[in-house]
């Protein structure tokens, strides 16, 4: 009994020391990574400030189609109210 109480302590030591190192080695991988992932995401924040001008581009051509879209269909359908309105107004002066 003696001898337990005397080598407990010195294998909690040891395990503690190898865990200690463990955990050193752990956090520096963990740098590491991070260290990749940080550059990783500066590379895509850069690439996306350099493809920001064609989505604008894209973003004005849209904007532009649907504006002259927006015309033609505005203009047919005010012709074909007009001819309808047209129609009533005749029927409407056949009747009086």
């Amino acid at each position: 009994m003696d001898i337990l109480l005397k080598l407990l302590p010195i294998i909690l030591y040891i395990l503690l020391s190898i865990l200690l190192v463990v955990l050193i080695v752990l956090i520096f991988k963990a740098m590491k990574t991070l260290n990749k992932v940080d550059k990783t995401i500066d590379d895509v924040n850069d690439k996306m400030g350099k493809l920001n001008g064609v989505f604008s581009l894209v973003d004005r051509g849209a904007d532009a189609i649907n504006m002259l879209t927006n015309k033609i269909v505005g203009t047919v359908a005010t012709g074909i109210m007009s001819l309808f309105q047209k129609k009533n107004k005749d029927k409407e002066n056949e009747d009086e």
